[in-house]
């Protein structure tokens, strides 16, 4: 069943940790740090991602230096600077600004899957896909940083910044679901948002409903929410006059290619959002 936990203070500890009941093929970690200030982490089962969100800091992972990662004032100005950490691996983080906020994605790894190089992502090298319109209340960019023919990627790890485009309007939209292993139909995925507004006080609703006829759960997400969502269809819509951000993180189980599922009664919305199937194609 999904989860919503409202925004708190973490301490630098894991909001999803590893083997979550809801969600144990994710990892979510909100790390903030002030200048000077370190943190370490191994996590032996879990590929992970580092984006920051604003500020500035040197990494090291088992002696590969990356240095002055970030830049970004906050999450609004422009593509993110990561660094990708295998499984198993250290990482040792420096703040060297006055401050700097960290959103760490992680994605469960088989002991069949290689372990991979420790890689910076670049601003450039993040792909941008824009998506939907004004008209159709859907207008939206994704940001992969870890996206399927991500070099770093060695698991089944997705990670993006997803903005709805204005202010106001639906995501995830038409209503979908990726909670079963049924190839080429569906393949079962997890995942974890995380939720800002700008200006801050904004809201939005998020819909989780496992069945065609379900009527919700329906969660009011505010600034710092966090979902997991183990299954069922999830679209989830802004307010008027509020721009959405959601840092995603989406798990595959045994698949390495995101196949969603459209709710039969709404899909053929898919033909009036513009450049929907190019951002659907992307995942696979």
């Amino acid at each position: 069943m999904s989860e919503h936990i409202h925004s708190f203070n973490n301490e630098n500890k894991a909001i999803i940790g590893e083997n979550n009941q809801t969600v144990p093929l994710c990892y979510f970690n909100l790390i903030r740090l002030k200048q000077g200030e370190r943190y370490r982490c191994t996590l032996d089962n879990y590929e992970s991602v580092y984006v920051l969100a604003s500020g500035v800091c040197h990494f090291e992972i088992e002696g590969e230096q990356f240095e002055s990662v970030g830049g970004r004032s906050s999450i609004w100005e422009g593509p993110a600077d990561s660094v990708y950490v295998p499984q198993g691996k250290m990482v040792e983080i420096l703040c060297a600004s006055e401050s700097a906020e960290i959103l760490v994605g992680g994605g469960l790894c088989s002991s069949s899957d290689p372990v991979g190089k420790a890689t910076r992502i670049k601003p450039e090298d993040v792909k941008m896909i824009t998506y939907g319109s004004d008209e159709t209340k859907t207008h939206r960019q994704i940001q992969h940083i870890i996206g399927q023919n991500s070099a770093a990627r060695m698991g089944r790890l997705l990670v993006s910044e997803l903005f709805t485009v204005g202010a106001g309007g639906w995501s995830g939209f038409p209503p979908h679901k990726h909670d079963e292993d049924r190839q080429p139909r569906e393949s079962l995925y997890q995942e974890v948002y995380h939720f800002r507004f700008n200006p801050e006080q904004g809201f939005g609703a998020q819909f989780v409903y496992e069945k065609d006829d379900d009527f919700g759960p329906v969660y009011h997400v505010k600034n710092g929410s966090t979902l997991a969502i183990d299954k069922g269809y999830h679209p989830v819509v802004a307010a008027p006059g509020y721009q959405m951000y959601y840092f995603t993180i989406i798990v595959g189980a045994t698949d390495s290619s995101l196949v969603q599922y459209f709710h039969p009664d709404h899909k053929d919305q898919l033909e009036t959002i513009p450049g929907i199937k190019d951002m659907i194609a992307a995942f696979k």
